[in-house]
């Protein structure tokens, strides 16, 4: 699931931007901002937010009660472990590790700037561990390809925490989030309705042979700003692949899935169409391969595809990673 507002974490939302401000400027503006929001001072805070970091969160109220909950469970920052400064889709990002008063593992704070020094990303979290597995070495049995036609941009993707927060989650440990992008945005527009979208009822098509195992198809699209965590998946369609290797294609578009359980397909077939149903925060397509069909008792597998296009260079075989464009080869 695309994560942009969710538990504890408010994750980075993606904007192109360059920063004019040199990096001392960044980590001194992190500093402050960090601070802002461990003092208490969340109006600095929010005015300091871009617009949709501000409709990500809702109103100042619900920062405050972010604040409220976050020391509830963590209580006061009591040491700065470490500062650093990196540089993602085109972000100045700044990342602060501390010990907590409540806490028995560090918390990580981040922050994320924009071309005009605006706090266009945030979240605060437990320091996290991938998930153990016992299938990092695991070569997809399945002939897999992309499950869409043309550009589109991993959003999640990759075996850190850093570049996909599935991994602390043991089924979902390799999983990808796909959302197109134009010009540096997932959206036209201010992104308000789910059609502004670019990946909005996109077709979504099976990666490779296999059979249907289970269809959801009656659960409405969310309204941007809304999540429906009772049914994290939304619409979906799990398929069969391989012995112990399925597919887990989510948040469709309520009655687009095309097809039924236990009806055999080929690669290439369409499945439904992209949505915003289930726990997601924007339409985008979450992809990944378990050992089972049921999303709380399998284990995850590293989905493998063949013959795309990542930034423009053709990839045999291989694992997208965050930040990617990426495309069917189709003969290039």
């Amino acid at each position: 699931m695309l994560r942009r507002l969710s538990g504890w974490a408010l994750a980075t939302l993606l904007l192109v931007a360059s920063s004019a401000y040199s990096a001392e400027d960044v980590v001194e503006q992190g500093r402050k901002h960090a601070t802002d929001f461990l003092d208490g001072r969340l109006d600095a805070m929010w005015n300091a937010m871009t617009p949709d970091m501000q409709r990500a969160i809702g109103n100042v109220a619900d920062l405050r009660r972010f604040h409220r909950d976050v020391e509830g469970q963590f209580g006061p920052e009591t040491n700065v472990l470490s500062e650093r400064l990196d540089e993602q889709d085109g972000f100045e990002i700044y990342l602060r590790t501390s010990t907590y008063g409540k806490s028995d593992i560090p918390i990580i704070l981040q922050l994320a700037f924009d071309s005009n020094d605006r706090i266009a990303g945030f979240f605060i979290r437990p320091v996290q561990e991938p998930a153990k597995s016992r299938f990092l070495e695991y070569r997809t049995k399945s002939r897999l390809h992309l499950p869409f036609e043309g550009d589109w941009f991993v959003y999640w993707g990759g075996r850190t925490p850093e570049t996909n927060y599935h991994v602390v989650d043991r089924a979902q440990r390799f999983a990808y989030d796909f959302v197109i992008m134009h010009d540096g945005a997932s959206h036209r527009g201010e992104g308000a309705a789910v059609q502004d979208y670019f990946c909005w009822d996109e077709p979504i098509r099976a990666p490779a042979a296999g059979e249907i195992v289970s269809v959801v198809d009656t659960l409405p699209d969310q309204k941007i700003g809304r999540t429906d965590a009772r049914n994290p998946a939304g619409n979906h369609v799990v398929l069969k692949l391989a012995e112990e290797e399925y597919a887990f294609l989510a948040h469709m578009r309520q009655g687009s899935i095309m097809v039924t359980a236990g009806e055999k397909v080929s690669r290439g077939d369409e499945l439904g169409r992209c949505g915003n149903s289930g726990n997601t925060s924007e339409p985008h397509l979450h992809f990944h391969l378990q050992t089972t069909p049921e999303l709380a008792t399998g284990e995850g597998l590293p989905a493998f595809f063949l013959d795309y296009v990542a930034d423009d260079a053709r990839i045999p075989v291989g694992e997208p990673q965050r930040g990617e464009i990426i495309r069917p080869a189709r003969g290039e």
